[in-house]
């Protein structure tokens, strides 16, 4: 008989305790708002910004209404305006182009590689073509950091890292999002920790983060913040950003610290399950793993695996098949948007060409999210329906 599993792969572990009685202080007292307190207190954003930006071994840090508000925002302040060509990922999630457009500007597309990384070489060829780079590190895979700034630097481009799905990994030692003048990050329901939504933004170039802090409706209460440039640096800058507010709550921030503190623990909780789904799957005929660089510490929220070569209906068999014993795939190759999954031609706002190389990688990879609140049971159990179900399809085509 075969096999099926029962587990939710959108359930998402409960917020702590700890988490539920902060958020029953700041619900008691009424003072949601980051700028609303009394003499002697420092409001649950300012403290969370602080906290976030000592995890991360950065200056500062800005805490805001969503990662994709993150995204803009850092555009924004550095300088991206309309009609402004931007360098990104063409294997993301829609939210990366989405804040490019957000801002007037033009996606210009780089390729990925089998490695579910951003294509260097290609990079390479398009830093012409634009003075800032959005790199999306999608799905928590990181590509080597030191090639790609030194690239970079040595065009004169400036790099903004979406972290959405790195926070707490790293590459050679150092934090995800503090290779580049600004690093986003997301705190929605199925990121790192959870806030339902929510951002943060860390940098360490004062005039930058000044302008961000403006940028998120800050007023001429920026004093207030405590992970923050000196007010000095607000001099001008206060006169000439515009506000476009966004800031995060302290409802959200409440939300937020308990899990920060244990994000560590979580990191390692998650790897443990991608660790077991890998083994699990090593070895299917006709399956390709993805290989993790030694440089890369990395927390696994999710698992991919490449079809390489196979064709769109075996694909969509085995996905069908999975699904049916209760193991949710997501496919990036399929021609229309579905879900959360697209792919850089999907988005019409967004001018593009075909890249024959990127389009075989993207019409392999297959998804699939590791919530926590899977045992490693569970996660034994989902491997041996995939590799099942990839076997016989595998076999059919043989």
């Amino acid at each position: 008989m075969n096999e099926i599993f029962t587990g939710s792969f959108t359930q998402q572990e409960p917020i702590p305790a700890e988490g539920i009685a902060a958020v029953n202080v700041v619900m008691q007292h009424g003072r949601l708002h980051r700028y609303n307190t009394v003499d002697g207190e420092v409001a649950e954003v300012a403290l969370l910004e602080e906290e976030f930006a000592a995890t991360v071994g950065a200056k500062y840090c800005l805490a805001v209404a969503s990662g994709g508000y993150a995204m803009t925002t850092a555009l924004r302040a550095c300088g991206v305006g309309q009609s402004d060509r931007v360098l990104t990922n063409a294997f993301t999630l829609a939210p990366v182009p989405g804040a490019i457009a957000a801002v007037g500007g033009v996606p210009v597309f780089v390729g990925v590689t089998d490695a579910l990384v951003i294509d260097l070489d290609d990079l390479a060829a398009k830093l012409d073509q634009a003075n800032v780079l959005l790199l999306s590190h999608m799905r928590g895979h990181i590509c080597d950091m030191e090639r790609l700034m030194a690239l970079c630097d040595a065009a004169g481009v400036i790099v903004i890292e979406d972290c959405a799905h790195t926070m707490g990994a790293s590459w050679n030692g150092v934090p995800s999002g503090r290779w580049g003048r600004f690093g986003c990050y997301s705190t929605q329901t199925y990121k790192h920790i959870n806030s339902g939504e929510g951002g943060l933004l860390i940098s360490n170039d004062a005039e930058g983060m000044a302008r961000a802090i403006m940028l998120s409706g800050s007023y001429m209460l920026f004093d207030r913040h405590r992970a923050a440039p000196e007010p000095k640096v607000f001099a001008q800058i206060k006169y000439e950003t515009p506000n476009i507010s966004g800031r995060m709550d302290n409802l959200r921030a409440a939300v937020l610290r308990p899990q920060l503190r244990h994000l560590s623990e979580q990191a390692d909780k998650w790897n443990a399950r991608y660790r077991e789904v890998e083994s699990g799957l090593r070895g299917v005929p006709g399956l390709r793993l993805i290989d993790r660089p030694e440089s890369e510490s990395f927390v696994a929220s999710s698992f991919q695996f490449l079809l390489l070569d196979w064709t769109s209906d075996a694909v969509k068999d085995v996905i069908l098949r999975c699904a049916r014993r209760g193991v949710e795939l997501k496919w990036f190759g399929g021609a229309e948007p579905k879900g959360f999954t697209s792919r850089y031609d999907s988005w019409k706002y967004a001018p593009s060409t075909p890249m024959p190389q990127t389009d075989r990688v993207l019409a392999g990879i297959v998804d699939m999210r590791l919530p926590l609140t899977f045992s490693i049971e569970d996660c034994a159990l989902i491997a041996r329906i995939i590799r099942a179900e990839v076997n016989r399809v595998f076999q059919a085509q043989c």
